[in-house]
């Protein structure tokens, strides 16, 4: 058995290599994977080519220590594996993935599937196996390796939606599921990190071992969850920190097991021949037919059926020859010569013919994918995004030039030498000048390039907000969510989308009509309260962030863009946005004050509590300020935690209800009494139609808060506070004549009919003033009727 301090010693000499491959790696121009695999596969086969040449003693052991590190297959499952999944789990953005749900799940899925029986059933004919070996040899193939891949895409910025395509695929390969449940953790971000780490390796293992399902759907699970409400619950900081640590982490990890799985390789292949060079083709022709056929059959019947956005054939391209395997499928297949259950030829068939198609695939795809990607012209930007690229540069690049004339002038330097520095950068704003004149795109395409800008600066504020921590952590996520949509919106159809987008950021959604419904249903007040609370804070964030957009569009966008008309543009499509935001808040403002101060009152503390915290940082690091002095302040705010939100009320309270009355004052507490006990109160939502014209009276109707639209044949009235209706069809027993609609947040109160006749027999002055405005409100009825039956004769 090895020394574990020799051990330790070998795995930092690999480190160092992987360290030193990066930079090389970079300067040959080549993925860091194939890289390590050339490495790897020299260290491997070290040890046969030191007995080739005859060398022995010290060189012996040297080259067998990386041979015989004790490495198996369950190694590289339970110590790599788990960190692997869980990196690229919690660096997917699951909106982002989820719009591209149906391909993923094609490529991960059916592809897999299809691959494998293709595989199979191309081999089983010249294998001289059984068909269940065959099989098992293409479903060991069959799952890709996007780690090459993926960094080529990156590097040479090829389209984020085939990037997401890839990274989609090979996160699914093994799962199906996306239910997980994470804990809550405070912002402490070495206690986030290291709860993630533990979460990684405790799930993977409790899956495993205990609940006997896939570790690999678990974690991956707790990533998708994690990564889809992290971005809000997590401080943006603090996330960033994770991240990078994870990206680290994931680094370590992918490169020692293919740097490790590579050297194993000359050990799998064994005695490689001509025949297994015959069959390797075959395996290799197989493979790639099958991904072609799911390309190019099968996904567009999911255009067709409108599952998916079309995939053009360029992309198609990329992903078959980009179907990289690595060190997974050489884990694979080291778990297969490890299976007494197969006997040796067996063994031998998967292993030689899995290696030897890694190998393949990574020294003729990925070597050449740079290439395939630039020859399928995928490495170029949209003309959206080359637009918004040239004046994104263009204004960069204009504050570096004044920022060097005011820097020679500043301190007397040659006026020669400032223009050869300036030089360059007017010459590249002049050639982006005329590039953009000569190919300028339509204004609409334009508009929606600064739409989507719009879109991504509001993310970004939001990200603040939740550093700030001036709202709720369910108000940042639905924030975040609507700020997707704008951008999704403006990229898909512009302003026409942008402005549906922001519509529906105002629209109820269905958690508050699932609590509406069991308030009306079933008198349940709590929930819809709560969600009230929800409403007023998002449309209040809404609001503040709304507000800084006008100031980004005005001083940033109109810098990039220089077109005086499209910044007038977006600056009205964000005021109308700013406006309707306003409407609905204020609709709550009327009637409930005293809350939206208080939540006014807490945003505003919560960031003089940030703008202090900013300030005593600011001195620190200015050196005015000593380090213990730093932290005793830093100690004395983070002490002062903003008030949580205060307990939203509906106000429902009968009594106080009453007092808002005008028809109902006069009585004494007695009669108010008896009143309260025949009144019941009711809520209502802006557009909820309270009455339905044609149905059978059964009560009447008094508003106590709020304002309500009758809606007539031949005109609409509105109703106000301390008003009433619906006492028409009371009085006289026919049928509702008209259509009640709520204008705002209503709170009212509700008098059944036969508590109302009750009602006006015990109180005779209010029965005449009822009947009064029901004489008076018969005669409109009237002469609306009669207008609408003159306009139907003519």
């Amino acid at each position: 058995m090895l020394d574990i301090a020799f051990v330790l010693i070998v795995i930092t000499a690999l480190l160092v290599v992987v360290g030193l491959c990066q930079p090389l790696a970079a300067y040959l121009k080549l993925p860091p994977p194939v890289l390590l695999g050339v490495v790897g596969l020299a260290l491997g086969g070290f040890p046969a080519l030191v007995t080739h040449l005859g060398w022995s003693g010290e060189t012996d052991a040297l080259a067998e220590a990386f041979v015989d590190l004790p490495v198996s297959s369950g190694t590289f499952i339970y110590v790599f594996l788990p960190l692997l999944v869980f990196e690229a789990g919690i660096a997917t953005d699951v909106r982002r993935m989820l719009e591209d749900t149906a391909p993923i799940l094609l490529l991960a899925i059916v592809a897999t599937l299809i691959s494998t029986a293709v595989v199979g059933l191309a081999l089983w004919p010249f294998g001289r196996v059984s068909l269940v070996v065959c099989l098992l040899l293409g479903s060991v193939v069959s799952t890709t390796d996007p780690a090459a891949v993926i960094a080529i895409f990156r590097d040479i910025g090829a389209p984020a939606r085939l990037t997401r395509l890839v990274e989609g695929e090979a996160l699914l390969n093994d799962a199906g599921a996306l239910l997980a449940v994470i804990p809550w953790v405070r912002d402490d971000r070495l206690a986030e990190a290291t709860l993630t780490l533990a979460l990684a390796y405790g799930v993977f293992v409790v899956a495993e071992r205990l609940l006997h399902v896939s570790g690999v759907v678990a974690v991956l699970a707790a990533a998708l969850t994690i990564s889809a409400l992290g971005r809000s619950r997590i401080a943006p900081y603090n996330w960033s920190f994770m991240t990078d640590l994870w990206d680290q982490i994931a680094f370590w990890a992918r490169s020692l097991i293919f740097i490790l799985a590579s050297i194993l390789v000359p050990k799998l292949l064994g005695d490689f021949d001509t025949r297994d060079l015959l069959l390797l083709a075959v395996l290799t022709a197989a493979a790639f037919a099958a991904r072609a056929v799911v390309l190019f059959v099968l996904m567009p019947l999911l255009e067709r059926v409108k599952l998916t956005q079309p995939i053009s054939s360029a992309y198609k391209y990329a992903i078959i020859w980009g179907g990289l395997r690595g060190a997974l499928t050489l884990v694979l297949a080291l778990g297969v010569t490890e299976n007494a259950a197969l006997d040796q030829h067996a063994q031998r068939f998967v292993t030689v013919l899995a290696t030897g198609f890694v190998l393949f695939t990574l020294f003729v795809n990925g070597t050449t994918l740079r290439l395939v990607i630039a020859m399928l012209g995928l490495h170029r930007l949209s003309p959206r995004n080359q637009v918004l690229r040239d004046r994104v540069l263009a204004v960069a690049y204009a504050e570096v030039a004044d920022s060097v004339r005011h820097m020679g002038q500043y301190h007397g330097l040659a006026q020669s030498s400032v223009e050869q520095v300036v030089e360059p950068y007017q010459t590249w704003i002049a050639a982006a000048d005329a590039r953009d004149e000569a190919e300028r795109l339509p204004e609409r395409e334009r508009l929606a390039i600064a739409l989507v800008a719009l879109g991504n600066q509001e993310r970004v504020l939001v990200l603040e907000t939740r550093a700030d921590q001036v709202a709720s952590q369910a108000t940042v996520q639905v924030l975040l969510r609507n700020a997707d949509a704008l951008v999704e919106g403006a990229r898909s159809e512009g302003r026409l989308g942008y402005q549906r987008a922001a519509e529906g950021t105002l629209s109820f959604p269905p958690a508050f009509r699932i609590a509406y419904y069991l308030y009306r249903h079933f008198g349940i007040q709590r929930f819809v309260a709560d969600r009230l609370a929800d409403r007023v804070e998002l449309l209040l964030m809404t609001r503040l962030l709304v507000e800084r957009l006008i100031s980004f569009n005005d001083e940033r966008l109109s810098a990039v863009f220089q077109e005086e008309r499209l910044t007038d543009i977006a600056r009205e499509i964000i005021e109308h946005r700013r406006d309707e935001v306003g409407d609905a808040l204020d609709a709550l403002r009327r009637q409930y004050p005293d809350y939206v101060a208080a939540l006014e009152e807490r945003v505003l503390r919560q960031s003089a509590l940030r703008q202090e915290m900013g300030r005593y940082q600011a001195l620190f690091e200015e050196g005015l300020i000593p380090q213990e002095l730093y932290d005793d302040l830093k100690r004395g705010t983070s002490g002062t935690r903003a008030a949580p939100r205060p307990r939203f009320e509906i106000g429902l309270d009968t009594h106080r209800l009453i007092e808002r009355l005008d028809i109902l004052s006069g009585l004494d507490e007695q009669q108010l009494e008896r009143v309260a006990r025949l009144l019941r109160p009711r809520f209502t939502v802006p557009n909820e139609r309270i009455i339905r014209r044609g149905d059978r009276g059964d009560a009447v109707f008094f508003i106590a808060s709020g304002a309500v639209e009758v809606r007539l044949p031949a005109r609409r009235v509105r109703l106000g506070s301390g008003e009433f209706f619906g006492e028409m069809a009371l009085l006289s027993g026919r049928p509702r004549q008209a259509d009640v609609f709520a204008l705002t947040y209503c709170r009212l109160l509700v008098l059944r009919k036969a508590d109302f006749e009750r009602f006006l027999a015990a109180n005779p002055e209010r029965r005449a003033e009822i009947n009064r405005i029901a004489k008076a409100r018969l005669s409109v009825n009237h002469e609306d009727g009669d207008r609408a039956a003159e306009s139907v004769s003519n």
